[in-house]
């Protein structure tokens, strides 16, 4: 009996160790025309996770433009290149989630998010407001 447990053991010990790492740069597209419109490093701060806009991709307006207009906290008038949009999600299980934790930099609305890998290379995004949702899925840069 003993041996079957270690085995059980070791192998849950095996298959955490092969856990897939959320950090990295992604890459976010348009969902109607797929064109590339970001990447986004996310990063763990302080046990949460945090994500900014490392490049931008594909503007219809001059890079010097792209600020957050629609923002209406420390970020209004910002430039979004650099810009932190995902901000403390706490991670329960697989999932990554907090309220009010995503910014889109388009119309300055904050959504409530939650994040998980679909696989190594693809990451679930969805942003909420009440039950109505969206999901985007990102890839990871190479």
């Amino acid at each position: 009996m003993l041996k079957y447990f270690l085995i059980f053991l070791f192998g849950m010990i095996a298959l955490s160790s092969t856990a897939q790492a959320i950090e990295g740069t992604w890459e976010s597209y348009d969902d109607s025309s797929g064109e590339l419109k970001a990447e986004v490093k996310i990063y763990l701060k302080n046990g949460k996770l945090y994500g900014k806009i490392v490049a931008l991709h594909n503007l219809k307006i001059a890079l010097k433009d792209a600020k957050c207009y629609y923002c209406t906290d420390y970020r209004k008038n910002q430039d979004v290149l650099g810009m932190e949009i995902m901000t403390a999600l706490v991670k329960s299980g697989d999932e990554w989630s907090g309220k009010k934790a995503l910014l889109d930099p388009n119309n300055g609305k904050l959504y409530d998010a939650k994040l998980w890998l679909v696989n190594e290379d693809q990451l679930a995004v969805r942003g909420y407001i009440g039950w109505f949702f969206r999901t985007q899925y990102w890839i990871r840069k190479k």
